[in-house]
């Protein structure tokens, strides 16, 4: 199992390491400008001075908590509404026109009215996260809870369950693999909202970063922010999210644990 878990890294990484090592010749090679696009040196020095004198640690750390409070706050009110979407046609009949209608504006399009409402700071870019994920888990979580055999509700409502046991026993349980997949999707989405609008709402974050150092010509910086911008991604997503997902399809799916 572990040889297998290492083999399944190494084959990860590997076009990461060529893209490095292109990245590493190619760049002097060709005798690239480094304010079109800099050398790899530079980048790793910039984000050692970055780490040294707190600035990068700071804007990874308020990119990080905007994205969690938002999610959270998102899935407070989306988890909710998707059930109630799915047990009642009425809800769901009534809703569905809207949420299609909003779900095509959640992400960035909200950027420009949440600075008129909440200013520029920290709560237009959570709103601006909240809209990104809310949606998608929404529709996710009623997609999840219409899937539940109608058998299976009559079974445990015959059985004596309360509302509350259907909930926390049926209806839940049963909706959760695709609740952890629209989580696992809006926070695609939510990253990049974030990161657009830490560009315009903000003084701190990699967003701001980024846009800060385009106005230096400081192409080391730009890049070393977009490189952890992604690096930060892959770890959340192969590290938290994609686990959650695979054991919570294996614990309540359709799918067997190998």
């Amino acid at each position: 199992m572990k040889r297998h878990w290492f083999s399944s890294v190494l084959w990860f990484c590997a076009p990461f390491a060529v893209l490095l090592v292109l990245w590493a010749v190619l760049v002097p090679y060709f005798d690239v400008n480094p304010r079109l696009f800099p050398h790899l040196i530079s980048v790793v020095r910039a984000g050692v001075e970055g780490i040294q004198d707190g600035t990068l640690i700071q804007h990874i750390g308020a990119s990080l908590l905007r994205v969690a409070v938002g999610t959270v706050l998102a899935l407070l009110v989306a988890i909710p509404m998707g059930v109630a979407m799915g047990i009642s046609p009425v809800v769901s009949a009534f809703l569905t026109p809207l949420f299609r209608f909003f779900s095509v504006l959640a992400g960035i399009a909200w950027i420009p009215i949440a600075t008129l409402w909440f200013g520029y700071g920290f709560g237009a870019i959570t709103f601006v996260i909240f809209n990104a994920v809310f949606f998608i888990v929404t529709y996710n979580t009623l997609l999840g809870v219409s899937t539940i055999p109608l058998h299976v509700r009559n079974a445990a409502a015959s059985l004596g369950a309360s509302r509350w046991a259907m909930l926390t026993e049926v209806l839940l349980p049963g909706a959760l693999p695709n609740i952890v997949t629209g989580i696992r999707t809006g926070l695609g989405f939510a990253w990049r909202g974030l990161i657009a609008a830490e560009m315009i709402a903000t003084n701190a974050g990699l967003g701001y970063m980024l846009f800060v150092a385009r106005d230096y010509y400081k192409t080391e910086v730009i890049v070393l922010g977009m490189v952890i911008i992604g690096v930060l991604w892959l770890m959340l997503d192969r590290l938290l999210l994609a686990p959650i997902e695979r054991s919570t399809i294996e614990r309540w799916g359709m799918v067997q644990r190998a």
